[in-house]
């Protein structure tokens, strides 16, 4: 049987992270004390974070204190999280074999959880009801992160050369028989860090205390990290459910996490990377949302089908991508929202664009980047310092005062141009560009955004003599999230009823 540590690292490699969200109600957080304050802060952290998560970490002193009614939200809370991502239930219990086998039933198939927090002060006996199935996990408390640590943790053991704590690690190594048993070292303690991944190289490290304990990210990553990139999980609760927006504070914590850990491990980190694309197939297939029924969007080498997939979820993590209810501009209520403004506050994720539009343009002849206002002038200046091309944009209107320029940026006549925007959807504002474009003296022969929304924009322009390329297809990446289970079944269901009847 498949043991839960081989679970957790197929989750981390998948979305590329090592982050555990902690689900801590305090109830200073909360608008009121009571058990449903905390089951909709939960839930709605859970919502915000689903795509960003390795695991989760709800702590059951939290839930315990709100009485019965806050067990039963910790059920619920549990039950919340997507099937594939698993949950840590920090509870730290630790008691003779015959309690902790009900601790055990309590913990699992009570309240559902995945894995749980354990103490080794009674010895491998109260372990063993815990570890008995392989795909249930625990994390056992080795070098905690509290002040008190030491008075205990730190203690020599007569006739050896180790400290409590390290004797802790060299057993869990020895009674990891179904991988499914870790540890909890503190990232306060990075020295502790570097010396348990030294003792038991192989195991999953649970790391609390970056943020408010004073913890350091860089510092735990470059202790504790496995030479393959895993094996460190970082629980951060206050940090995220406290930011002002939850999603953004946790996608950033991610990109810092893969920043670092590249910095530490460059091959590891770009395998991981790899792996996390092919792992997105069920059959261990790289994922190809630019290939399928549909006809490329480029020609040529273009955007790789790896770098396409990480993409498309970069863009729904930060909320460039929405689904729900939204009136557009034209009135009608759509299923879907597309909004590449976002990209300004993620730069790596404006960089990571930049790049993929570079592919496609190393594949064309033009002298100038035409950026269209307002999204596609952040992307536009992105592309510019990425390839060096020089740019210039049409604006909106023309200056009623000064040169009264309708084409900002330096060019001559009978120079080419290529029209950056960000969405293709009718093609109109591609049409009225280049019409300004042309009568400048410019020429204009392509057009390149980010997302084809397949509304007509295409088959406008190649009519008109003008071919549209698109790092993305909004089909295609609907396709992608069904196969990879990121967006619910449902909404790809709606949205694709919205463009067939819009289309239609």
């Amino acid at each position: 049987m498949t043991g839960f540590f081989s679970r957790l690292e197929a989750r981390a490699r998948q979305i590329d992270s090592l982050l555990c969200v902690g689900l801590d109600p305090h109830t200073a957080d909360l608008p009121a004390p009571t058990a449903a304050s905390a089951r909709d802060f939960c839930l709605r952290l859970i919502e915000a974070t689903a795509d960003q998560a390795a695991a989760y970490k709800p702590n059951a002193a939290f839930f315990e204190a709100l009485g019965p009614d806050g067990w039963a939200v910790l059920r619920e809370v549990i039950a919340a999280v997507p099937d594939n991502v698993p949950v840590i239930l920090d509870a730290k219990r630790g008691d003779i074999a015959s309690t902790a086998e009900a601790y055990a039933q309590s913990a699992f198939a009570g309240l559902g959880a995945d894995a749980i927090t354990l103490s080794p002060y009674l010895g491998r006996d109260s372990l063993t009801p815990f570890l008995a199935v392989p795909q249930r996990g625990v994390f056992l408390l080795c070098k905690t992160s509290n002040p008190g640590a030491a008075d205990l943790q730190d203690l020599a053991l007569a006739g050896a050369s180790q400290t409590l704590w390290e004797h802790v690690a060299d057993l869990a190594r020895a009674w990891n028989e179904n991988d499914n048993l870790g540890l909890v070292v503190g990232a306060t303690h990075p020295d502790a860090l570097r010396r348990v991944r030294q003792i038991a190289p192989e195991l999953w490290i649970l790391a609390p205390g970056v943020g408010a304990q004073g913890g350091e990210l860089d510092a735990a990553l470059r202790a504790g990290v496995r030479e393959d990139g895993l094996g460190l999980l970082i629980p951060v609760s206050r940090a995220i459910s406290r930011a002002a927006n939850p999603r953004q504070a946790a996608v950033e914590l991610v990109e810092k996490m893969r920043a670092l850990r590249g910095a530490a491990h460059p091959s590891t980190a770009a395998s991981l990377r790899s792996a996390s694309a092919q792992d997105d197939s069920s059959e261990n297939e790289p994922v190809s949302i630019l290939s399928g029924t549909e006809p490329p969007s480029c020609s040529g080498g273009g955007v790789q089908s790896k770098d396409a997939s990480a993409l498309a979820d970069a863009l729904l993590a930060v909320g460039c991508v929405r689904f729900g209810q939204f009136t557009l501009k034209s009135g009608l209520q759509s299923p879907i929202y597309l909004d590449l403004r976002q990209l300004i506050s993620t730069p790596s994720l404006l960089a990571q664009v930049a790049d993929a539009y570079v592919a496609l343009l190393r594949e064309l002849k033009f002298d100038r980047l035409a950026a269209l206002p307002y999204a596609a002038l952040p992307i536009g200046t992105a592309i510019s310092l990425k390839g060096g091309w020089p740019m210039i944009y049409p604006r909106k209107e023309a200056k009623g005062y000064g040169t009264g320029a309708e084409i900002e940026g330096s060019y001559a006549s009978g120079e080419q141009a290529v029209v950056i925007d960000d969405l293709a959807t009718t093609g109109g504002s591609k049409f009225e560009a280049i019409d300004k474009l042309k009568a400048a003296g410019l020429a204009v022969r392509d057009v390149i955004v980010l997302i084809d929304r397949q509304s007509g924009a295409r088959e406008a322009l190649v009519e008109a003599g003008y071919a549209l390329h698109a790092v993305l297809t909004l089909s295609q990446m609907l396709d992608h999230w069904e196969r990879t289970g990121r967006v619910p079944a449902a909404q790809i269901a709606a949205t694709r009823a919205f463009l067939a009847e819009s289309r239609g």
